[in-house]
């Protein structure tokens, strides 16, 4: 009885194009079970294995270290990943030209979309300070993205509006609550964290805002109820075609 080899693991699908890949190859020959740890080579034995090589040329120095030994081309696959060198400079977020503070905005994405919003300056993060007001349409002080908002040509003078200097990114970063065990016992017996309002500081911040706020709306004639009515789109209606 004649014993036939069996095919090679690694065939040619076309002249130098192989079916496994080296790191393929590297696996199915559980080669990584051979590597042994080498002691670091002493200064001497690195220098049987450099020689000096004279430079020709006035620039380019008297002698080189070259090694006697080329390196293979050829390596394992367990390459330690290195994170790509980001080249880009960071630039401030550049906001839209009809984006003004005192703009009336128009929110199209989130818990109040729909809603109409007062602009009241930009963030460092490049987000937008907006506020309903609360006590008009429930809307309190927000970030939003601009890519989010539709600027109509409504505005509000909040040149006599203060916005309190602590109200920036950090200001809206929610507490991180400690992890307890997730189990039944601790739900039904109300020993799970419930979550709070908002804080006292936050309450302050809006009543001082929304106070100067309220003021500069009551000047505009009808704008109190502008605000309060939501954002919609009829049947038919095209929103690029729209003037705001």
């Amino acid at each position: 009885m004649s014993i036939k080899a069996h095919a090679p693991r690694n065939s040619q699908l076309a002249p130098g194009v192989s079916r496994l890949s080296r790191s393929q190859v590297y696996a199915k020959r559980a080669l990584w079970k051979r590597n042994k740890k080498v002691a670091s080579a002493s200064a001497a034995d690195k220098a049987t294995e450099t020689r000096s090589a004279a430079v020709k040329g006035e620039k380019n120095g008297t002698e080189r270290t070259v090694a006697l030994n080329k390196a293979s081309r050829w390596y394992p696959a367990e390459d330690v990943p290195r994170p790509l060198r980001n080249r880009k400079a960071p630039r401030p977020t550049k906001i839209r030209s009809s984006i003004t503070p005192g703009t009336v905005l128009i929110l199209l994405a989130g818990r109040f979309r729909g809603k109409r919003v007062v602009f009241l300056k930009a963030l460092e993060s490049g987000l937008l300070l907006v506020s309903g007001p609360y006590r008009i349409n429930g809307v309190p002080l927000r970030r939003v993205n601009q890519a989010y908002v539709i600027a109509t040509s409504t505005k509000v003078d909040v040149s006599g509006v203060s916005v309190p200097a602590s109200i920036d990114d950090a200001y809206f970063k929610r507490e991180k609550a400690p992890k307890q065990a997730s189990d039944e016992e601790a739900f039904f017996d109300g020993s799970k964290p419930v979550s709070s309002g908002p804080t006292k500081t936050r309450i302050a911040d809006q009543k001082a805002v929304d106070a100067s706020l309220l003021k500069a709306v009551a000047a505009v004639p009808n704008l109190r109820a502008y605000l309060n009515a939501s954002f919609t789109l009829t049947k038919g209606q095209a929103p690029h075609l729209l003037k705001f």
